[in-house]
């Protein structure tokens, strides 16, 4: 069996403080007067993205894995049905994609995918299937899986529509109509995971395509700062046609994964170098400054950051895989010291603060 590293335990913190933090989280996302989970009838849930007011793939997918690691198969449930009820697109060109908006109401706001969501979709229903087991019909867990991860990769050859991986590549694509990536979407943790689930003729592209994507994020991460763009060619230069080319919301997650791939499967050392150079950054380069918007090469851009809580929490899970490195302490300290964020932004800081917090106490794990 896996030892997961409680890096929080290693650094002095009482593990029934850690254990009351870990259970903390789960009330102030799901049940508290500051949630961000409400249910439908007798047996649906949503997940509200509080600063833009809809339901997005993103975060019911990202409700869907903490329901597993936090063994809430009702929650989870709830979810999923919300999801195949109000997200999923049964016709069209994104047809068995889900939209990746949707009023909480359950209109559909957008009639396109966003990748992201449905690797996560994928991941978080592999893993209720192996807690919980197969069930039927809509609980299906596994076969669900398969069948959207088909459709990602066949769609465009087999299926109508556009994959949502370039398969020459191997890279995720930031929607499947486009020819470019966001390095924040790369979770080759995930990948590894897949080709051991995903359907047979699948699972030697999803081998390979882990490996593709940690080649790819020491392209996309710059070499000196550690910082990543929004959205990046597949050479891994910043997407300037776009206006996501600095880093930015999604760019945080970035370190998250690494970090996570490190713990379940072994750390790449030009990554690992690559989290040090971020967290030096920070913790130096931009101390005092560290909420201000940054091209990846260092210089300010003096437009403030709409997610502080979420960067510091990435910033420290980086720490999980190079926890002896000079800032990895500086960072978890600031974290344990740093409470959920309330208020209308709430939604994306508290999720990327659940992962990290969950990845440092050895609760972000495979099942």
């Amino acid at each position: 069996m896996k030892r997961y590293t409680n890096l929080f335990l290693e650094y002095g913190y009482p593990e029934a403080e850690i254990e009351a933090r870990v259970q903390e989280i789960w009330y102030n996302l799901f049940e508290s007067s500051e949630k961000i989970y409400f249910e439908e009838g007798p047996d649906m849930g949503y997940v509200v993205d509080t600063g833009n007011n809809d339901v997005r793939t993103e975060g019911m997918s990202y409700a869907m894995l903490l329901a597993v690691q936090y063994n809430r198969q009702d929650v989870f449930d709830r979810l999923w049905k919300w999801t195949m009820e109000k997200m999923y697109l049964d016709e069209g060109i994104h047809a068995h994609y889900f939209a990746w908006s949707v009023s909480p109401e359950g209109n559909k706001n957008a009639y396109g995918p966003a990748p992201d969501g449905e690797e996560f979709f994928a991941m978080a229903l592999f893993f209720a299937g192996n807690r919980w087991g197969e069930g039927e019909g809509l609980y299906a867990y596994h076969k669900h899986a398969r069948e959207l991860l088909s459709y990602c990769l066949h769609k465009g050859s087999r299926f109508e529509g556009h994959s949502m991986w370039n398969l020459e590549n191997k890279l995720i694509k930031f929607v499947p109509e486009v020819e470019f990536s966001d390095p924040s979407y790369h979770v080759p943790h995930f990948y590894e995971q897949f080709s051991l689930y995903a359907n047979e003729e699948d699972q030697l592209f999803w081998k390979e395509a882990a490996q593709a994507s940690r080649e790819y994020l020491k392209k996309a991460i710059h070499e000196e700062t550690g910082l990543n763009p929004e959205y990046a060619n597949y050479d891994g230069t910043p997407q300037y046609n776009s206006e996501h080319y600095h880093f930015y919301s999604d760019a945080y997650r970035t370190a998250l994964n690494i970090a996570v791939d490190t713990e379940w499967y072994g750390g790449d050392p030009v990554l690992l170098q690559r989290l040090e150079k971020l967290q030096t950054f920070f913790a130096v380069i931009a101390k005092g400054k560290e909420n201000v918007i940054y091209t990846i090469d260092g210089e300010s851009t003096g437009e403030e950051i709409l997610h502080p809580v979420g960067l510091l929490a990435t910033n420290a899970a980086a720490s999980l895989a190079i926890k002896d490195r000079p800032y990895a302490r500086y960072f978890v300290e600031q974290f344990w010291e740093t409470p959920l964020r309330k208020g209308e932004r709430r939604y994306y800081d508290n999720f990327l603060y659940a992962f990290a917090f969950l990845a440092l106490s050895g609760n972000y794990r495979m099942y």
